[in-house]
Formats: C-alpha cells, structure tokens, sequence
C-alpha cells in the first residue's frame, strides 16, 4: 500500500498541490497525512506520526518532495533508517530511495543538504526582515492589552480595595492575569 505524506509549514498554505501530486503518484486520497503550520525542522509533527504509524512491511511512503518530510539532514536519514528498518519503501516524488545503493544515499544525502540549507536561508530572510522592520519602526512585539489611562484606572481600583481582582477584571473587560500582571509590573518599576 502506498502512504502519502504532506506539509506545509503555515496553516494558511495550502495542500491542494501536494495532494494532487500524491494522488497522481498513486496514493489513495485516504491514505494522505498531512500537517498544517509545522516546519520540516519540528520532528514532532502529528501527520507524520499517523503516516509513519500507518507504514507496515512492504509499504511504501509517498512524499512530493524530500523537503515535505524533513528539513535536515539528521531527521532524514533518521526517517529513511526507520523505514528501512520496517521494511518500507519511500518514494520521493516517484524515484525510490535505495539504502543500499551509494549513489542512491548520495543522491538522497544531497537531496537532505539542499533542504536543510532552504530552511538556513528561510530563517536568515526572515531575521534581515524583522530587523529592518523593527529599525523602521514597524516591529514593535505584543502591543500591551491596556492603555496608560486604563492600567491607571485599573490599579486605581485595586488600590482602592473595594473590587475584588476577578471583579476588576470583568469589570475592565480583561483576564484575571492581566490584572495581577499589571500589579507585577507595577511592582518592579518601583523596586527599579
């Protein structure tokens, strides 16, 4: 039976085009796993887990491209001894991998190289644009969920000691942590 194996990194991607190629490989649209918002580098990775679970001797894991299974080289060759150990093909875009051949290792270990270095560059991008974007002014992290005149009113209140913290909360519109976060922080700017 043939497996298939899906992901893409962000829940807002879509699948459609893995799934298709999947199908035309010859995997049954209820035989495909799939993860949505997990990078190649989390091993732990649920759509994984089932596809591997579902593997047993003389199966064979479908995956488009090695880079939808793994973005290192380790998890790989991890994966790839795994199923070899079971007894289970995998299929890379069509061309099984051959553990016993070299240049079917080679060819598998450069393959895991050029994944590995993508997700290198990913992440270098994406810290060149969130350091651009914090010089421009653009990044400023978790914005904080009270304003200065409602932190002020806020604490207010709890000085006061009629309103209990939960009333407060309710009462502000905001979670019982935000009232006690407040006060903590509160706290460290006077002992600061």
């Amino acid at each position: 039976m043939k497996i298939g194996y899906a992901r893409v990194s962000t829940a807002g991607q879509d699948l459609t085009a893995q799934r298709e190629g999947l199908m035309a490989l010859g995997v049954d649209e209820e035989n495909i796993h799939v993860d949505h918002g997990f990078t190649g580098t989390n091993r732990t990775r649920p759509g994984l887990r089932e596809a591997l679970a579902s593997c047993r001797k003389g199966d064979t894991l479908v995956v488009t491209k090695l880079d939808r299974l793994a973005r290192s080289v380790l998890d790989a060759r991890d994966i790839a001894d795994e199923l070899t150990r079971k007894d289970v093909a995998l299929s890379l875009g069509g061309s099984i991998y051959d553990p016993t051949d070299p240049i079917g290792r080679l060819l598998f270990n450069v393959l895991g190289i050029v994944a590995e270095f993508e997700s290198d560059l990913i992440r270098a991008r994406t810290r060149e644009g969130m350091a651009i974007a914090k010089a421009k002014g653009r990044l400023r992290g978790k914005q904080p969920k009270l304003s200065n005149h409602q932190r002020k009113h806020l604490l207010g209140l709890v000085d006061g000691g009629e309103y209990t913290r939960v009333e407060i909360a309710e009462l502000m519109g905001v979670s019982r942590t935000t009232v006690y976060r407040e006060i903590q922080r509160r706290e460290r700017t006077a002992t600061s």
